[in-house]
């Protein structure tokens, strides 16, 4: 038999102690005592019963329940032990606790110790909320969705920080902010779903702690996806990148944003909870964000995460970034005191905020952005004829422009009447000197530092040194001259062949002035070719006399 024993007060129920006799082996012989009212028997009482062994109960009058037990055993595994009563015990009617002693026997507390097991304490509801519940997998779900398209576009920032800082706002602005919306309407009906919102109100906490306990979480992951594709993509565009730096307020403004969206959709979620709550407000957002964001009024800095950075021209002020963040989170705090504050009118206050925020992006406009120094400067290699120069935004980049046009400036050592240099700023050229072929934007002519075909961004070099901005074409001699002179600076194979099938498609159409003008361009070419080399520069430094003339006399300029 076995009883628990439960004292007067409080406290814990201690653990039953057990007393068996029998006669064998292993067995002991045990007696129980009890000799005052009031008191609980434990261990085991013997009698005549069915149930009975062989034992004694002493001092147990009808009426009463017998005291503490003594146990004494005496077999082969059993030692001798006895546990007694205290005097405490005795009058608050607490039974001690036996446990085994050395040898098999039983001791009692005071031997052992009286300490007793701690309970764990019940996990905090954000634990779950962080670990297991469905803001993890909706911050691996972003973090998918915004690494393909921004690694799928890897040849069109590595290299440049403004293209990257655009890649990345525009990935945030039309994949996460849909997404964060989408992600906290879902969440935010989850109670409905489940049929638990009664449980939820019967609980001791707020309604706006129930609220925040259940979006922040989710709102910490999704910026926390942000961030780390951010990240990484920055450490991408490092190796390739030779000035300036990256914009961290924009990041930084970008993953505000981010959390604050998926608070306003949990938020929506629990106003609306229904299962298309979710998909409206990611289409809703996205067309939102895409409306605003390709508008041409300064409405367009109203767009979540949009900041207009085209390049590395142009530059955002620091505080543009985190005001647009103070625009989306005034907006989410707003709507969730609204829907959960005792005092609803509180709401206005961030309302107000995120209100005067909206003001100040439209009424600054173009002031949000910011000349970007390094576009003003140039970097230039004067070894060469022109000097080469290249923009301050990527002077990495000298030393592969320079080896690309080698062999152009190699054709032109010692000819007189050339530009001073290759320019590249962002303005028209001065007198002597002419625009570089661009560099940017990145993924066209350069890609990871590298010009893509060395070739092509040479002839396009060459074109720029003769009649570069004339748009209409002088007389048909001087046309020919100049064809002559380009396929000599910068012969180029994919030119060869266009321009032979324009010369068959002319010869199928039997365009007799066609095939006229391709002899006299390949008599002339010939003609060019076939000078000596003090003759040609001779001839070179006459003819670029008169490139930069749009409508020069025939008589002007040197004929072949």
């Amino acid at each position: 038999m076995t009883a628990r024993v439960r004292p007067g007060g409080d406290g814990p129920a201690h653990t039953p102690t057990r007393t068996e006799t029998a006669h064998g082996a292993d067995a002991g012989h045990g007696t129980a005592h009890g000799n005052g009212p009031g008191r609980r028997e434990t261990g085991t009482r013997h009698g005549n019963g069915p149930d009975d062994g062989n034992g004694t109960t002493l001092g147990a009058a009808p009426g009463h329940d017998a005291g503490p037990e003594t146990g004494t055993g005496h077999g082969h595994d059993a030692g001798h032990g006895t546990a007694r009563p205290s005097a405490a015990g005795l009058r608050t009617g607490t039974a001690p606790v036996t446990r085994p002693g050395r040898g098999g026997g039983r001791r009692g507390p005071g031997a052992g110790g009286g300490r007793g097991r701690l309970r764990r304490s019940a996990p905090h509801p954000l634990r779950a909320e962080w670990l297991r519940g469905f803001a993890p997998w909706a911050g691996a779900g972003l973090l998918l969705a915004l690494v393909w398209p921004v690694a799928a576009k890897a040849d069109q920032w590595q290299g440049s920080w403004g293209a990257t800082t655009y890649t990345l706002s525009s990935a945030a602005a039309m994949i996460s902010v849909p997404f964060a919306l989408a992600a906290g309407g879902w969440q935010g009906g989850r109670e409905h779903r489940r049929r638990t919102t009664e449980l939820r109100a019967s609980t001791a906490r707020t309604p706006l702690v129930q609220l925040l306990a259940a979006a922040l979480p989710l709102a910490c992951w999704l910026a926390a996806a942000q961030l780390l594709v951010t990240a990484g993509t920055l450490a991408a565009c490092a190796p390739y990148a030779s000035a300036g730096g990256p914009a961290y307020t924009v990041f930084a403004g970008n993953a505000l944003t981010i959390a604050a969206c998926a608070v306003l959709g949990h938020a929506a979620g629990r106003a609306v909870p229904l299962r298309l709550t979710a998909p409206v407000l990611a289409i809703g957002g996205y067309v939102t964000v895409g409306a605003l964001g390709t508008s041409r009024s300064d409405v367009r800095h109203l767009a979540f995460c949009m900041v207009q950075v085209l390049g590395d021209r142009d530059l955002a002020v620091w505080w543009y970034p985190l005001v647009s963040a103070l625009w989306a989170a005034g907006l989410a705090a707003a709507a969730v005191l609204a829907l959960t504050a005792f005092r609803r009118a509180t709401a206005l206050l961030p309302l107000g905020a995120a209100l005067g925020a909206a003001a100040l992006l439209v009424s600054t406009g173009d002031g949000l952005l910011r000349d970007n120094p390094l576009a003003h400067r140039q970097v230039c290699d004067t070894s060469t004829t022109p000097n080469v120069c290249v923009n301050g935004t990527y002077p990495g980049m000298l030393p592969e422009v320079t080896r690309a046009l080698s062999g152009l400036a190699g054709r032109l050592h010692g000819v007189q009447n050339l530009p001073v240099r290759y320019e590249d700023l962002w303005r028209s050229p001065h007198r002597g000197e002419v625009q570089l072929p661009n560099l940017g934007p990145i993924g066209w002519s350069v890609v990871r530092g590298k010009v893509t075909d060395p070739r092509r961004y040479a002839w396009e070099a060459a074109h720029m040194l003769v009649r570069p901005d004339c748009g209409k074409a002088p007389a048909e001699r001087i046309t020919v001259t100049d064809e002559a002179v380009l396929r000599w600076l910068a012969p180029d194979p994919a030119y060869e062949k266009l321009r032979a099938s324009f010369r068959a498609s002319a010869r199928q159409e039997r365009n007799t002035k066609e095939l006229a003008k391709f002899r006299a361009e390949d008599t002339a070419y010939a003609r060019l070719t076939a000078m000596s080399d003090g003759e040609r520069r001779s001839w070179l430094g006459r003819y670029f006399a008169t490139a930069d003339d749009c409508h020069p006399k025939p008589s002007e300029v040197p004929s072949l």
